[in-house]
C-alpha cells in the first residue's frame, strides 16, 4: 500500500510518530502491526483494515483511495490531513453502499 501510494517508509513512519527502523521492522514482518497502527494506515490509505492482510497487490491497488497530487514533500500533519479525509471519503461510500446507493 505505501508503494503504491508513492509514499517513503520515512514519511509514513512520520506521520505514525515512529521511527523508519520500527517502521520498517511492521513492514518486513519482523514486529506484529498493532491494532492502532493498523487503524491509522487504513485511514492513511483510505482502505478497510481487513486489506492490510492481501498480498495479491493489483487487489490492493484496486481498493485504495489514491492521492490526486503529488505525496513527497507532504509534511506528517499534511497526511494525518489526507487520512481524515480519507476516513470521511471512505466511511460516505459504506453508507452508500449500505444504503443502495
Amino acid at each position: 500500500m505505501r508503494e503504491a501510494s508513492k509514499l517513503t517508509q520515512e514519511k509514513v513512519a512520520d506521520f505514525l510518530g515512529i521511527g523508519r527502523s520500527a517502521y520498517s521492522n511492521y513492514e518486513t514482518g519482523e514486529r506484529e502491526l498493532p491494532l492502532s497502527v493498523m487503524e491509522k494506515l487504513a485511514d492513511l490509505y483510505g482502505c478497510d483494515i481487513i486489506l492490510m492482510y492481501e498480498s495479491n497487490a493489483d487487489v490492493v491497488k484496486d481498493n485504495i483511495l489514491p492521492t490526486a497530487f503529488r505525496v513527497e514533500d507532504l509534511s506528517a500533519e499534511d497526511l494525518r490531513q489526507i487520512a481524515a479525509f480519507k476516513s470521511v471519503v471512505l466511511n460516505s461510500l459504506k453508507m452508500d453502499r449500505l444504503l443502495g446507493k
